[in-house]
């Protein structure tokens, strides 16, 4: 194979990786909406987040607080799964146990604060697991894990 050749392969799974995990991030941030549009429609619960700071009240979750807040933490998702691809040896092995401690991590923000009863809690963390539940494996399968098998009897 040629140089051009090599070269327009690379750019074509380049851009085939980046449709896969634009789709990763669409369904974390379609299924957040939906399970937020269950609770609230199907459940009738009027969902709240804890307050911070002075604020004795949790604040309302509306669905575009959903949409952003699961956008934001997919896209972070992408970049912290390419800097483990551009930095370590075996991206597949580090990416989920990177995203699975950020995944732990976010239920901080549902844990803490005032204002919420534990069912809010309950669903806030639920909201977390579905976007973690989605993304994490979506974002794997498009890892190149073929220098990761090769190198695994190391």
């Amino acid at each position: 194979m040629n140089f051009k050749a090599a070269e327009a392969t690379s750019v074509q799974s380049q851009s085939t990786t980046r449709v896969r995990r634009s789709r990763a991030v669409i369904a974390a941030v379609v299924s957040a909406c939906a399970a937020w549009l269950l609770i609230e429609g199907l459940g009738e619960v009027d969902l709240r987040a804890p307050a911070s700071g002075g604020n004795a009240s949790g604040q309302d979750i509306g669905l575009l607080g959903v949409l952003f807040a699961s956008l934001a933490a997919s896209l972070a998702g992408w970049l912290a799964l390419g800097l483990i691809e551009r930095y370590t040896a075996r991206p597949g092995r580090w990416w989920v146990s990177i995203a699975a401690v950020a995944f732990v991590l976010s239920l901080g923000g549902p844990m803490s604060g005032t204002g919420i009863d534990n069912t809010d809690r309950a669903l806030l963390v639920l909201l977390h697991l579905v976007v973690a539940v989605v993304l994490i494996p979506l974002l794997y399968r498009t890892i190149d894990n073929r220098a990761e098998t090769t190198n695994e009897h190391d």
